[in-house]
């Protein structure tokens, strides 16, 4: 019986992508192992982040941008090839041209390939926001000159313009507007990266965001158990207290809140802690009956000369004097016998 020549027969094409946005060196186990027992690996970008670490571990790599005809041509003879393209994520040219080879059938291919050497976490394009805001900062002559002061007003903005857009039911505009919301805190912390005394970065935000989280969850991450929604708000309540040391139920309010929030604030602390509650006015069964009733009041004070929104905010400053009040007066149990 003859021998079958197959010098000629494909073998194998392996095209390894791998992402910017990981360490280079970082790859997954199967390109680590495909690039060990490749024929030929071929990598078109002499600055390609991977080389360096390609050849500390003994994987020679010849430097050449072939066409998608000549990468099927290597592969002669069953021979695998792993071509690594320029930046990492594909190359346009090269893989258009193998998919006009296969389609023509006039062309023996190898069995192709993508393999993701390395690929992108949940969060990765963050990495890119930052990268992009902190040239912004380097770069733009208006972005350079903004303080934390400039932008407060424009992060009050995009949260009202959040909100409307959740209460439209707006999924396009949710997503913008998170987008917007997002930005505000990447450009302050650009702007406190570059600050002469107390510097802070992205990192040092998001990482006191994780301890917080971590914290204030210890049925997840600890030994406690909260089973319903109301026993993880009473922990998160707590821990939070612990954590400023707070005197007062009321601390942490935000005095500068639209006074109408500022007010339900305090009575849900008030509420929580058993202190005294405003005077209970008429009951309302329904989210659009409460609405009529403070758009009239808001009319009839309009009509009377007077300012609504000031008139809650002076009354709910007086609450947060009497919950405090109360706060003192009320026996400490440490000295309950």
């Amino acid at each position: 019986m003859n021998d079958v020549d197959d010098s000629n027969t494909p073998g194998r094409l392996v095209l390894l992508t791998t992402s910017h946005r990981v360490a280079p060196g970082q790859l997954s186990w199967p390109a680590w192992r495909t690039l060990r027992e490749a024929d030929l690996v071929v990598c078109a970008d002499p600055d390609h982040p991977q080389l360096p670490y390609l050849r500390e571990a003994g994987v020679a790599v010849e430097l050449a941008a072939p066409g998608g005809r000549e990468l099927v041509d290597a592969t002669a003879g069953g021979r695998t090839v792993v071509y690594l393209p320029a930046g990492g994520a594909g190359d346009p040219a090269v893989t258009d041209e193998l998919a006009r080879l296969g389609g023509s059938g006039r062309v023996a291919m190898p069995d192709l390939e993508l393999l993701p050497g390395s690929y992108d976490l949940p969060g990765a394009r963050l990495l890119d926001l930052v990268q992009v805001m902190d040239r912004i900062r380097a770069e733009c002559p208006w972005s350079s000159l903004r303080t934390h002061e400039d932008l407060a007003k424009y992060g009050i903005e995009e949260m009202y313009e959040l909100v409307e857009a959740i209460e439209e039911g707006d999924r396009a505009a949710v997503r913008e507007e998170l987008g917007d919301v997002l930005l505000q805190v990447v450009f302050h912390a650009a702007i406190a990266q570059g600050a002469a005394e107390e510097p802070f970065g992205i990192d040092d935000v998001a990482g006191g965001l994780v301890d917080k989280l971590v914290h204030r969850h210890p049925h997840i991450f600890g030994d406690e158990v909260a089973e319903t929604p109301e026993q993880v708000q009473a922990n998160w309540v707590r821990l939070k207290g612990v954590e400023k040391a707070r005197d007062s139920v009321t601390d942490g309010v935000p005095l500068a809140s639209p006074a109408l929030a500022l007010a339900a604030k305090l009575a849900g602390r008030a509420r929580g802690a058993h202190l005294p509650l405003p005077p209970a006015a008429p009951g309302f069964t329904d989210e659009t009956a409460l609405g009529d009733h403070l758009l009239a009041e808001a009319a009839a004070a309009q009509a009377a000369g007077l300012d609504p929104e000031a008139a809650l905010r002076h009354a709910a400053r007086r609450y947060r004097d009497t919950i405090r009040s109360a706060e003192r007066s009320r026996p400490d149990p440490q000295d309950t016998p």
